[in-house]
């Protein structure tokens, strides 16, 4: 693996929100600039007025393009040729159009090979609309440009409790006539793929929510589950992937039964993420899995209810830059042994102790 400091691009996001003040604390700690190259797709003009009006110490040089960037420095590459106008805490249109061209920027230096990682500051998913971003949000964007025909999928974690989501940005009224048998395997499939490849989990343990209250109540309360998430379950289970349940959402979290396995997956957007947040949110980091690019942001939005008040905590968003660089890392240690493999010395004794029994839900 080439020893250098991974090349982390990050763009500015929401310019009336908090993503230029989580940037600049994180980098305050020059420790970081040890770690790393941050790469800043943004306004040179507009990170110096959210320096000077929290009154954060960290310096930054103005680079033409990723292809100057020094190491030992925060770089930022201007984006925007026009004037910018900053209005901390409200969404405008001027702001959207900015973290648009920040975010083209960033993804066409990252298909010539100019940085290593993407980290992404919170946008406001209705300013950022135009003829060129017609996405629920990042994830669905960046899947479309740079996803290379592969199929994302976002994962909250923070250390080893990660939930995953089956359906993303769907509304609510949607999400049963979304979910499919075929959905949830091929969520499950990239979910399991990332937990190997991504972090390093040889053998992941993934829990699966039920879509209804009490797991359907065999039947009464829905019959998603034995209809669509069980018989995914059966045949993914067939592949060699240990999944379990399906679990009602309230007494596995409550129970604190999410201790016990490597991922969970969620059946829609709230139903992993309000749980997850109310947890994690602090140094929580949301992952786009199963893409080439390997992105990260942090757990929260564009927080325009404290934009320019100083006190936004850079703790999700520093995570995310740490997650973003295992990732990397893992990612390419496991290039490098699978194009060296050891020849296979024993066949792995299996058995049927593992094995879920689907018939078996627990009832409340």
């Amino acid at each position: 693996m080439e020893n250098r400091k991974i090349r982390v691009g990050i763009t500015h996001g929401d310019i009336n929100g908090v993503g230029y003040e989580v940037i600049l604390k994180t980098f305050s700690d020059p420790t970081m600039l040890e770690l790393c190259t941050p790469v800043v797709y943004g306004s040179p003009k507009v990170a110096a007025y959210h320096r000077k009006v929290m009154e954060i110490q960290t310096s930054f040089s103005i680079v033409n393009s990723a292809e100057e960037v020094q190491d030992g420095r925060v770089n930022v590459v201007n984006c925007i040729e026009e004037e910018l106008k900053v209005e901390l805490t409200k969404p405008t249109p001027e702001a959207g159009k900015a973290a648009l061209a920040a975010l083209e920027r960033a993804l066409a230096d990252y298909r010539e090979g100019l940085f290593d990682v993407l980290v992404t500051a919170p946008i406001n998913k209705h300013t950022i609309q135009s003829d060129a971003f017609h996405f629920p949000g990042h994830t669905e964007y960046i899947e479309e440009r740079v996803g290379e025909g592969q199929k994302a999928l976002m994962i909250l974690l923070k250390g080893d409790f990660r939930v995953a989501l089956v359906t993303g940005h769907v509304p609510v009224r949607d999400i049963a006539g979304e979910l499919t048998k075929e959905l949830i395997m091929e969520k499950m499939e990239i979910f399991h793929r990332s937990l190997k490849k991504d972090f390093g989990i040889d053998n992941p343990r993934i829990a699966v929510f039920s879509l209804n209250p009490h797991a359907g109540d065999n039947g009464l309360l829905g019959t998603e589950e034995q209809e669509v998430i069980i018989p995914a379950m059966k045949e993914m289970i067939a592949r060699g992937v240990q999944c379990f349940g399906p679990y009602p959402a309230d007494g596995f979290m409550g129970s604190g039964n999410y201790t016990h396995f490597d991922g969970i997956l969620a059946m829609y957007h709230d139903q992993g993420l309000a749980p997850f947040k109310a947890l994690a949110m602090d140094e929580g980091v949301n992952f786009t899995a199963g893409l080439p690019i390997v992105r990260t942001s942090p757990a929260h939005g564009t927080a325009y209810d404290i934009a320019g008040k100083g006190i936004a905590s850079e703790d999700s968003f520093r995570q995310a830059v740490y997650v973003a660089m295992d990732v990397f890392r893992n990612r390419a240690w496991e290039k490098e042994i699978s194009a060296r493999p050891l020849r296979k010395q024993y066949y792995e004794k299996r058995d049927d102790s593992d094995k879920l029994k689907l018939d078996s839900i627990e009832e409340e």
